[in-house]
């Protein structure tokens, strides 16, 4: 293994000659001259890309940074808005968590978010990476930052045989012994581009790899083998039905719970989401329902099998449903009951 100092001088080499062009980053050179990251961007990129990736989130971003181009502008929206321009990006309790935050950050914080990862941990819905990547890479303060990239360079630069989840202190032990007071947020980009772009979960391009030499995963001969991971349990099935009922160019909606699987969320009408498919639930109201094909799509925890059924509303018929037009629904659902809708469309859509 090489001295700290030496992966350290040849990372962030890489870094300057490598960064990624991210639009909430501040790059190498711009950060030399003095040009600091918003905090507002750097918080918002670094929760929307939990669970998703760059080119997912992108579009997200930009999308949020024009409408509530600050933090007190989008703590000034209503619930309703920011979780439909949500739709798509999933784990929807963290949109309710980003405007948890965002309303802490306006009304305690007078727009200015706290600088240190002790603040940050202060603040609803920042968890320990969030606190640590804000502080970081907004604010320059020697934050160990440890995301997915970067516990599969630390576990292939120390051939860590302990699985995920269980090796996770001990990778973010590992990591902390590469923190400096020395550019402490270039550090945390550097580890992270390494990870996305060389040191890739197949095939990693070691040939590109600044850090060839301190890998014992390498020096192994066999990189891609870790991190190593704990088999996973078998991902459960569910069915259910979900209602489509068309007026004009309208369908009529209903909003989920808060708390919950898309809490909050705009949807179709649905019955519960169970282990066998026991036909037809309670429909929204009485009407010619027919049967409009049926979709696939996979959550986290479980799979779902969904029939949609569709008909058309008599006039005044469901008026406890949210009426919507199909152009909106189609911006405000979440994934899976977009698919329905446009399952129950035909795939006009």
């Amino acid at each position: 293994m090489l001295p700290t100092a030496q992966i350290r001088a040849r990372l962030l080499a890489w870094y300057d000659a490598n960064a990624r062009a991210l639009p909430w980053r501040v790059g190498p050179a711009d950060h030399a001259r003095g040009v600091r990251a918003d905090p507002y961007r750097v918080w918002l990129s670094e929760v929307m890309l939990q669970q998703t990736t760059v080119p997912h989130a992108t579009p997200y971003f930009l999308a949020f940074t024009h409408r509530w181009p600050t933090v007190t502008a989008l703590a000034r929206e209503q619930d309703g808005e920011v979780m439909a321009a949500w739709a798509g990006l999933g784990y929807y309790a963290r949109a309710r968590n980003l405007l948890a935050c965002a309303r802490a950050v306006a009304d305690r914080h007078g727009g200015v978010f706290p600088d240190t990862e002790e603040g940050l941990l202060a603040l609803p819905g920042v968890g320990a990476y969030t606190a640590a990547a804000v502080a970081a890479i907004a604010f320059d303060r020697a934050a160990n930052v440890v995301d997915g990239n970067v516990e599969r360079v630390i576990s292939r630069l120390h051939a860590v045989k302990a699985p995920l989840p269980g090796s996770k202190p001990e990778l973010k032990t590992l990591a902390a012994g590469l923190v400096g007071p020395d550019r402490p947020g270039d550090w945390a980009q550097a580890l992270m581009d390494l990870g996305a772009t060389v040191c890739r979960p197949k095939a990693p391009l070691c040939d590109r790899c600044p850090l060839t030499s301190a890998c014992a995963a390498l020096a192994e001969g066999k990189p891609e083998t870790y991190p190593r991971k704990t088999a996973k349990a078998e991902r459960p099935h569910r069915h259910g039905v979900a209602f489509l009922l068309i007026r004009g160019d309208q369908v009529g909606l209903v909003r989920r719970p808060d708390k919950g699987l898309l809490g909050g969320m705009l949807a179709l009408p649905s019955g519960e989401w169970g282990a066998q498919s026991d036909g037809m639930v309670a429909a929204p109201t009485t009407a010619d329902w027919r049967p409009a094909g049926q979709i696939e799509h996979v959550f986290t925890h479980f799979s779902l099998s969904l029939q949609v059924m569709r008909a058309e509303a008599a006039p005044g018929a469901a008026p406890n449903l949210l009426w919507t037009s199909i152009d909106e629904a189609a911006r405000s659902l979440p994934s899976v009951f977009l698919k329905a809708l446009r399952a129950g469309l035909n795939g006009l859509l």
